[in-house]
This record gives structure tokens, C-alpha cells and sequence, in this order.
């Protein structure tokens, strides 16, 4: 089976690089209109960021191939208390899909940790190039996160839900299965469930967007870009003031497809709750108060489907306030 996109005409693209980004500039002040724009039209966006040169991507690549060529019984040793954080691979709905999860990422020991595991000879340069991708990564989540609350006027909250945020970094791989010409799906149609998602795919190819009137459009990020998505949870948080990127991932050619993501998740028992500032008669309560840990007990139900969706379905609409 073939999955057609379309190539992107307009991309959502916004420059961090400028070295004068700092808070009460015109710099600071067009990039939040930047990317509360895109947010509200794409769910997500393109984040230019000159933080990984050609070697620190070929760096990384080489660790990602040595840890995933690891046995599978090897790689389901890495396990979490949240469903599908840990190891996650030999899925009947994604059968090319392999992922593996690091909680609290921001910590090098832990990251370290997480190698040893797996490889008790040890190996330090895994997480000395897996640093290299986090420190920006995490630069990005708290400045896009700050930008966004302080462009909806509820920045007060910021510190609210950095106390509340749980990290969890995954690296992943997608392996073509058919010795075929057609494409193959990677990663099934979803939204993210979490705050904000930080890509960064070292390929340039295979992510799909799907726009709001259904079509999938092709996302082609420049070398050492990062690729930020807005997840169910902010998209309830803002009572539907950000759109959640739906994406997917689709194979061709025949070489593996490795890439990373931060995940700024919940802590389980946080209560997502849109502020009394963000509710009014133009903008009435869309969803009910819920915890982040119910959203995910959604998404593992609907993971153990043998149906692939065509198109991103909303786990958050069970909490929707009709």
C-alpha cells in the first residue's frame, strides 16, 4: 500500500538562531507571533537552530545503529512505570517501529545509566553525543513553552508547570519491512499526547503533517533543525488555543530511519485544567479537568488495535465537555 503526502508550499519555519533573542526586543516580539501563528495553524513548526553541525549528527547516528543492533530481549530490559515509555518495538500495528526511552534526559548520569543497562562493557560516548542533542533540545522546550504562555497573557502559570513536567527522551528507528518500490507507513497517524514534543530527525525525510482539512503534506527540515510539536495535553491546557500537530511517518527506499524527541510530559497525577484566563463567552471550557496519567491509559488502548487510522485521532475528545 502507497501513502501519498504533498510537499509543503509554505513551511512553518521560525529562526532561534539570533544571538539578540532576549525578552522586550522586536526580535522576541516577532518570533511569539511567529509561534503562536503556528501553533494555531499547524500544531507545529520548523525551529532553525544552529546547535548540530554535520559531525555531532554523524556522532549521534553511529550510537543510535550500535544501540538498536542490540538483541530485542537486550533493548526490553529498559522498562518505566508509564506504558509505552520504556522499550517499544515488535508492534503488530507498526511492525518497522522500534523506540527506547530515557526518563529525566537533563541528567547526564542518568543517560549513562540507561547505556550501562543495556551495555554493562560500557560505552561513554553514547552519552556524551546524546548530551549534545538534549542540552539544545531542552533550551528550545522551555523557551517555546514560555513564549507560548506569555503570548496567551498566562505566564504566571510557567512555574506551575515546569514543577510539573516529567521528561522523557526517545530514540527511535524505523526499519522498511517490504522489498518493494511503494512506501511504507513508519509510524501510524497520532497526536502526541504530552506538552511539547522537540524532533530532530536525522534524515531529513519521512515526517508527515496532516493539515487541518485532512491532507498529509511533507515536512523537509533543513540539516540540524529541530522540529517542535504541540501535544493533546497544551492543546486541552490552552482550551483549544494550539492546535496539536498530527503527523505520521512514511518509509521509502530502503535504509533505516533513525531519529530523537524530548518529550515534555506530565507527571502523572497533574491535573490538566485550562486557566480561568483562557475561558470566557468567545472561548467556553471545550474539555473537563483530567489527569495526564488517564490520557495515556487512552493511548495504550488504542495502540492494542490491528487497525491503522488514516487519519490522527483525539484521545483527549473522551474528556471533551459536551
Amino acid at each position: 500500500m502507497g501513502y501519498e503526502g504533498h510537499h509543503l508550499s509554505v513551511n512553518p519555519i521560525i529562526d532561534f538562531s539570533m544571538s539578540s533573542l532576549n525578552p522586550g526586543t522586536p526580535e522576541w516580539d516577532a518570533i511569539k507571533s511567529q509561534v503562536l501563528k503556528a501553533g494555531e495553524d499547524y500544531g507545529c513548526f520548523i525551529a532553525l537552530l544552529d546547535r548540530l553541525g554535520p559531525e555531532v549528527r554523524k556522532g549521534i547516528t553511529n550510537e543510535l545503529k550500535h544501540l538498536f543492533d542490540l538483541p530485542t530481549e537486550t533493548k526490553m530490559l529498559n522498562l518505566h512505570r508509564l506504558p509505552l515509555s520504556g522499550y517499544v518495538g515488535q508492534l503488530p500495528i507498526v511492525p518497522s517501529y522500534e523506540s527506547l526511552g530515557i526518563g529525566d534526559p537533563s541528567s547526564l548520569e542518568n543517560i549513562k545509566s540507561f547505556s550501562d543497562m543495556l551495555r554493562p562493557e560500557g560505552r561513554p560516548s553514547f552519552s556524551e553525543n546524546v548530551e549534545l542533542f538534549t542540552k539544545p533540545a531542552f533550551e528550545l522546550e522551555s523557551l517555546v513553552k514560555r513564549i507560548v504562555l506569555e503570548s496567551l497573557g498566562v505566564d504566571k502559570y510557567l512555574d506551575e508547570l515546569k514543577d510539573s513536567t516529567s521528561y522523557n527522551l526517545r530514540v527511535m528507528r524505523y526499519e522498511k519491512l517490504q522489498n518493494v518500490d511503494t512506501d511504507e507507513l513508519g509510524l501510524v497517524p497520532h497526536y502526541d499526547k504530552n506538552f511539547i514534543t522537540i524532533l530532530h530527525q536525522l534524515q531529513s525525510d519521512g515526517l508527515e503533517l496532516e493539515t487541518k482539512d485532512g491532507e498529509w503534506i511533507k515536512i523537509k527540515p533543513s540539516p540540524g533543525s529541530f522540529i517542535v510539536l504541540f501535544g493533546e495535553s497544551f492543546h486541552a491546557w490552552t482550551n483549544g488555543r494550539l492546535r496539536p500537530g498530527g503527523h505520521r511517518v512514511v518509509m521509502s527506499g530502503d535504509q533505516p530511519r533513525y531519529s530523537m524527541g524530548l518529550f515534555s510530559d506530565l507527571k502523572e497525577d497533574f491535573l490538566v485544567k485550562a486557566p480561568d484566563e483562557l475561558v470566557d463567552e468567545e472561548h467556553p471550557l471545550i474539555f473537563k479537568h483530567f489527569k495526564f496519567k488517564e490520557l495515556v491509559n487512552i493511548l495504550v488502548k488504542e495502540v492494542s488495535t490491528i487497525e491503522v487510522p488514516q487519519r490522527c485521532n483525539l484521545c483527549v475528545d473522551a474528556f471533551r465537555n459536551v
